[in-house]
């Protein structure tokens, strides 16, 4: 065999092997893939704590840029061997009240436990809530997350209104809420009006229209007695 041709040989060894050596770092643990960030904002404090998918959720019906409540949901890893607090979130100023998974207020702050995390906002999760705040949904608001530990960290959270995958994420409809207030306000009324015979009015009705009886035991439609024949 010629020498060129041993070496065009060796060369296209050479570029096969380098191909699957590339093909199996990819799918190893240390794979690029591995380091996709998601679209939505994140960020981390150290080494231990990281947040992803920081969202405020508005309501659909809430117009861009007016005041109005919103839901905060993030994802937060704690891969220390302590445990680390939330013991506040404020988004564009306004600070967010903390509930548990049962609505009970949290002063203390949301617990992350070691080697765990919280999926704030989830369904069986503690909640944020900002009772009422000027967002503006499709952009960004300033937030900050203040850790027990860790300190604090600032980030730009992306604003969505509750449709799609967050439609189950956002603040209760002002408007849903006052119509289900006046709904149970007209049923109260109507209870508390209506009488509590067994037979209603109807029975009423029936008991002062009956004709009196006669001595004779029939009655007339005037309710005089009728005199006896001769």
């Amino acid at each position: 065999m010629s020498r060129s041709l041993r070496r065009g040989g060796s060369a296209a060894i050479v570029l096969a092997f380098a191909a699957v050596s590339l093909s199996a770092c990819a799918a190893g643990p240390s794979s690029a893939t591995l380091q996709v960030k998601p679209n939505t904002p994140a960020t981390s404090i150290g080494s231990t704590l990281k947040l992803n998918g920081i969202v405020v959720v508005v309501d659909p019906s809430q117009t861009s840029g007016e005041a109005g409540p919103a839901n905060v949901t993030v994802n937060i890893s704690n891969t220390g061997a302590a445990p680390e607090t939330l013991q506040s979130l404020t988004v564009a100023g306004t600070a967010a009240t903390f509930q548990d998974a049962t609505g009970a207020a949290l002063p203390g702050g949301i617990v992350i436990p070691p080697l765990g995390a919280v999926a704030i906002g989830g369904q069986g999760q503690p909640t944020a809530r900002l009772a009422n705040a000027t967002l503006t949904a499709g952009g960004y608001a300033p937030a900050t997350f203040t850790f027990s530990s860790a300190g604090k960290v600032d980030v730009n959270a992306a604003v969505a209104p509750a449709n799609g995958p967050y439609e189950s994420y956002g603040p209760s409809s002002p408007s849903a809420s006052a119509s289900a207030s006046a709904s149970a306000s007209a049923s109260a009324t109507a209870s508390a009006t209506a009488p509590t015979t067994p037979n209603g009015p109807t029975a009423t009705a029936s008991a002062t229209g009956s004709a009196p009886a006669s001595p004779s035991g029939s009655s007339s439609p005037s309710g005089s007695v009728s005199p006896s024949a001769h």
